[in-house]
């Protein structure tokens, strides 16, 4: 019998002292509170005021009531204005999952700024390691994406962001480091040092390997970039990062880069469902991915 017109009843009975004040702030006629309050304390066989004093006097169960009134008043404003903000694609979860694991260097800044605009929004991470990441944004397992992939799938839209060059990386003291560019053929005796997802989402094999008909010798994996630098730094190895990744290595002497034959180059986009996209936030998140440079 106890409902939340009651408790604003009594919250404004507290605010004002009186009925007809009362009843001007909830919008109803002085009888209408009065009908209220009888009828809680008839059901529960209460008094919860007393009328004869001005202001009007709260009984011991009426402070109970009150009380109550306090806990959960606010949390219901809470969740009616949290219900709006998704309503309005304004508050939810963003969960994000990316193929390029050198991205969160330029990604990250994009984050930061976007959790200062978008305080509602709670932003989550997903593995990149899937072996098949596309699949997870079908199933609304993530939301967005980070891909050099545009696979044509139904419901699944692509933002360009950049195009960046896939260079080899070998230590100053490789064979190949005195080469202007390198071959498929250079590398058939090579381990490659990647990441460990599957060898075809693997720019150098995808892009140069495969397309030659040839492959590495050996593969070893490792989910950290800067252990991938240290193991080809050390010759166990070569590998293939985007050049932006590479000149940072580069710049300190750790390591060099040389193109694949002409260059091997690939467009990144920024994956979404096509029926996420008129969410506003998700639109805030394309803005600030839009027009986005490539990193240098």
């Amino acid at each position: 019998m106890l409902e939340l017109r009651h408790l604003n009843t009594l919250t404004a009975l507290r605010a004002h002292g009186s009925l007809a004040a009362a009843a001007d702030e909830l919008h109803v006629t002085a009888s209408a509170v009065s009908h209220q309050l009888k009828e809680l304390e008839n059901y529960y066989d209460v008094s919860l005021v007393n009328r004869r004093t001005r202001p009007l006097a709260f009984t011991p169960a009426g402070k109970a009531v009150l009380a109550l009134a306090d806990s959960i008043l606010p949390q219901v404003t809470r969740t009616k204005n949290d219900l709006k903000r998704l309503a309005h694609g304004q508050a939810g979860r963003l969960r994000l999952a990316s193929e390029c694991h050198s991205c969160f260097d330029w990604l990250m800044p994009i984050l930061n700024h976007y959790r200062r605009e978008w305080s509602d929004v709670e932003l989550d991470f997903a593995t990149g390691f899937e072996p098949e990441p596309h699949h997870l944004l079908m199933e609304e397992d993530i939301d967005l994406l980070i891909t050099t992939s545009n696979l044509p799938l139904d419901g699944i839209s692509y933002q360009p962001l950049f195009e960046y060059e896939s260079r080899l990386v070998l230590s100053p003291t490789h064979d190949l480091a005195g080469r202007d560019c390198v071959t498929p053929t250079d590398l058939v005796d090579e381990t490659l040092i990647a990441y460990p997802v599957e060898a075809k989402r693997l720019d150098i094999i995808a892009g140069f390997m495969t397309p030659a008909g040839m492959s590495f010798a050996d593969i070893r994996t490792t989910e950290l970039t800067a252990m991938l630098i240290q193991l080809v730094a050390s010759e166990r190895g070569v590998a293939a990062l985007p050049d932006w990744v590479v000149s940072e290595y580069e710049k300190k002497g750790w390591v060099v880069s040389r193109p694949l034959d002409d260059g091997v180059y690939c467009q990144l986009y920024a994956a979404t469902r096509t029926s996420s996209q008129d969410m506003a936030y998700m639109q805030g998140f394309a803005g600030l991915l839009d027009g986005i440079v490539k990193p240098l």
